[in-house]
């Protein structure tokens, strides 16, 4: 295809989209063997895959309190003219006190205080940046302003100065006594296969893989998973749990947690949360929101209290069967949900989302603590279907790590017990009927060379395959055998290992070769794929844009008899996007919209797509159109041309020129008008329809809020294509003999259609006439009352010989006879 690339043509494309995933630096770097500066690992990481598509300084507190020092009141006067305003002299470190006029109420001497001197710019927590200068306050010079906790963005409360204790340091910047947080967040587009880059874990596996092969050392991942580190304070757990589905569910982990108290989670943890745009909850809460982005393993927590019967069952769900989700919504399930159920019911959609009868609350002491491992199709169906897109789904719908499910949990356990206090009262539960086994790949060395286009050293190949968790199995002089790493579900096959290698490499360090030997040209285009090259560059060239637009809809635009064979979606996003489109009019029209309200009105746009239907279950049918739509002027006004309106004419007139492109002798019929289109046309060849031409009807175009004309073309792919296909293409030589034009006007009827003319012109079997065409048209009273003059010309030939005059009379009365015949037309004479 050749679409035309403009700015203002909307194009609508279904694309899988790379995810978007935010990575803290500081974060990142307690995983990393060295210290790597924030430019560099943007590069590192773009070059092994991982694109950062934007760098940005984070800043827990706006201006990172840069400027502001901590002073100390030496004194403090009610000022000479305003009886709310204090005169006081505060010591910042400096040869000499300022002085500054404070409004607050509880300003004192001998306070310690936060100090905003001339020059700094102070970030309040509502309005805008201020900076401090020279100022003069009912008659007397202020140097600077004591500063209340939401002028400087450290809160909201104005009720007067932030006070500090008397131990802070005069003198010291107040960023070095706060410390606030700040950081730099790389936002990394990832592919959706990339499962195992969506935890900083995964991230900086991938980026000590590189430094391992670029800067020839050891450099492991300093992982905080230490299972050796879990030990129980008590074994007195209570809890069973038990696995109905072992396909949806492979893995179960579980442990119990008691005296616990939730309470905020430590400013660390805090931090590092609000850092990556995750919201601070309680400390357990943020536990797990902080081991999901460091490992990418989710992990649910129970009231272990909640639990009926202390049994905690993994099954499918009942049809139709009500569950009290954490938002409040009762939803009704389906069958192939599935949940995490005690002895009488669900307590959550696994791996999508809680319920509230057994959340945590502020009054949990007990909790369950779950990690597991969900197949990737069930949790998407259900997350899809209840329109639940959750972060934990997200992970498992990937593929999750398997292996990792226990340790992580051991890691969380030991993480919430350090922070809450807690004691872990049971060992982990784990559930794993079958373990799996790991997919074993063989990469034969002349393969790499093949698709890479570089010789790798066989230490290379193995060296950067180990640092990427891959079990070397067994060594060659030919080729290598590997255990691929749970944590990268997508690789099956030899050419995934070849992407692996080659990304760590780097794909900038592909040699490009001396020499390029090329093949003659062999067209390997099947018919039908040539002929929609050739329409698309033809159509091209004549100033239409291709347009690409979702084949999923909404099924308001439809009535209920389309509806009715309209294939429905299951799982839709959305109410707006929950039927295939069983038409191309109604995706063309938001095109067409979309770019008229944005003054983008001349449009000319074709479409290469496919409409669905069905007939009951099981019975599925989808066709390929080619679809043109047409809008405001089909030529733009110039200092040679003024401006001309697109209509019916021009777009009957590229129709044609289609199907003599493709070889088609067409025949055009009247067509009824419908409710979204007006009397068309119908384009037919062998008596089979092509497809139809028609202006939308203007309550169709109301639905779209389109104010302009715009006309309309369907062809049917499939019957136009084979009745292009079964026409062979025969060349001949101009002939030697001239050809002989002749005119002739008729009076008709005024209702008279030009194609009852071409139909009354066959009947007269002429078979010199090579072509005829209509140039005019004249309506006046003269001709008689309901009547219209059509002058037509004719071309004859003869390739045999020259015609004679009287050969050509002859075949014009042959068409006159015809006409007066079968039209009742008068001929004009003079």
């Amino acid at each position: 295809m050749n679409p035309a690339k403009a700015p203002a043509e909307l194009i609508f494309a279904a694309l899988q989209n790379p995810i978007g995933m935010t990575i803290s630096y500081n974060w990142l770097h307690e995983y990393l063997p060295e210290k790597i500066e924030p430019e560099k690992l943007s590069k590192i990481l773009t070059a092994i895959g991982l694109e950062v598509e934007s760098m940005t300084p984070y800043e827990s507190i706006q201006g990172g309190l840069a400027g502001l020092v901590i002073g100390e009141v030496l004194t403090r006067e009610k000022h000479p003219d305003a009886d709310k305003l204090s005169l006081t002299t505060v010591n910042i470190g400096g040869e000499a006190p300022l002085q500054i006029v404070c409004g607050a109420p509880n300003v004192a001497a001998g306070q310690k205080v936060v100090v905003a001197p001339i020059g700094t710019t102070i970030y309040p927590s509502q309005g805008d940046p201020l900076t401090m200068k020279k100022a003069k306050i009912r008659g007397v010079e202020s140097f600077g302003m004591i500063c209340a906790e939401d002028e400087i963005g450290m809160g909201n409360s104005h009720d007067g100065i932030l006070v500090l204790p008397g131990d802070a340091p005069v003198g010291t910047a107040a960023a070095d006594y706060f410390k606030p947080y700040n950081d730099i967040l790389f936002e990394i587009g990832l592919t959706p296969n990339r499962m195992d880059a969506m935890s900083h874990l995964g991230v900086a596996r991938d980026v000590c893989a590189y430094l391992v092969h670029h800067h020839k050392q050891s450099a492991p991942v300093r992982t905080p998973i230490k299972p050796q580190a879990f030990k129980p304070d008590q074994k007195n757990n209570s809890i069973t749990v038990e696995i109905r589905d072992e396909q949806a569910c492979a893995r179960y982990c579980g442990v119990v947690l008691s005296n616990i108290t939730i309470a905020p989670s430590p400013a660390w943890l805090q931090d590092k949360l609000r850092a990556i745009g995750q919201k601070p909850i309680n400390n357990l809460v943020d536990v797990t929101n902080y081991i999901l982005h460091e490992t990418g393993q989710p992990l649910h927590a129970f009231d272990a209290d909640k639990i009926r019967q202390q049994r905690v069952i993994v099954q499918l769900a009942n049809e139709k069967q009500p569950f009290l989700c954490l938002d409040g919504k009762t939803r009704e399930l389906q069958s192939s949900d599935l949940v995490i159920a005690d002895a009488e019911g669900p307590m959550c959609l696994a791996g999508v989302y809680g319920g509230q009868e057994s959340g945590v609350t502020e009054t949990t002491t007990r909790i369950f603590l779950e990690s597991a491992w969900f197949h990737p199709t069930t949790i998407r169906k259900t997350s899809l279907h209840h329109g639940l897109r959750t972060d934990a789904a997200t992970r498992f719908e990937k593929g999750v790590d398997i292996a990792q499910t226990a340790d992580v949990l051991k890691r969380a356990a030991v993480l919430i017990r350090e922070i809450t206090g807690c004691s872990i009262d049971s060992d982990i539960i784990d559930i794993y009927p079958h373990p799996r086994q790991k997919t074993e790949v063989v990469l034969k060395y002349h393969y790499l060379k093949k698709l890479s286009g570089k010789h790798y050293h066989v230490d290379t190949v193995r060296d950067i395959l180990s640092s990427l968790g891959f079990e070397i199995i067994k060594e060659g002089q030919d080729d290598i055998r590997v255990a691929v790493p749970f944590s990268k579900p997508d690789i099956s096959i030899p050419a995934d290992l070849v992407e692996e290698i080659m990304r760590i490499d780097g794909l900038d360090n592909i040699d490009i070769p001396q020499t390029i030997s090329l093949a003659p040209a062999v067209e390997t285009l099947a018919g039908d794929h040539q002929l929609r090259e050739r329409i698309a560059n033809y159509l091209v060239g004549q100033g239409f844009r291709e347009i690409f637009t979702n084949s999923i809809t909404n099924s308001a635009y439809y009535n209920d008899d389309t509806l009715a064979t309209t294939v429905k979606m299951m799982n839709s996003l959305s109410a707006g996007l929950n039927v295939m489109r069983p038409s191309t009019l109604e995706t063309g029209l938001e095109a067409v919209a979309y770019n008229i309200n944005r003054k983008n009105s001349n449009l000319l746009f074709f479409e290469m797509g496919k409409t669905y239907s069905t007939k009951g279950t099981d019975q599925y049918s989808e066709k390929q159109h080619i679809s043109l739509y047409l809008s405001g002027a089909s030529r733009a006004a110039s200092w040679r041309n003024k401006s001309v309106a697109a209509d019916m004419y021009f777009l009957k007139g590229v129709v044609q020129n289609l199907a003599t492109l493709s070889g088609l002798s067409i025949q055009w019929t009247s067509l009824p008008a419908t409710e979204q289109l007006g009397q068309g046309l119908q384009l037919e060849a062998n008596g089979k329809v092509l497809g139809h031409i028609a202006a939308v009807q203007p309550a169709a175009l109301n639905r779209f809020d389109i104010k302009q004309a715009v006309y309309y073309a369907d062809i049917f792919w499939d019957n136009f294509c084979e009745a292009a296909l079964q026409q062979k293409i025969q060349y001949r030589e101009i002939s030697k003999f001239p050809a002989v034009q002749r005119d002739l006007a008729i009076v008709v009827d005024q209702a008279l259609r030009y194609e009852a003319v071409e139909q009354a012109t066959q009947q007269a079997r002429v078979n010199k006439l090579t072509h005829l065409e209509l140039f005019d048209i004249f309506e006046s009273e003269k001709l008689g009352a309901g009547k219209k003059s059509m002058a037509i010309s004719f071309t004859f030939q003869d390739h045999e010989k020259t015609l004679t005059d009287k050969e050509i009379d002859g075949m014009m009365k042959k068409l006159i006879d015809s006409y007066e015949k079968h039209l009742k037309a008068d001929i004009r004479k003079g």
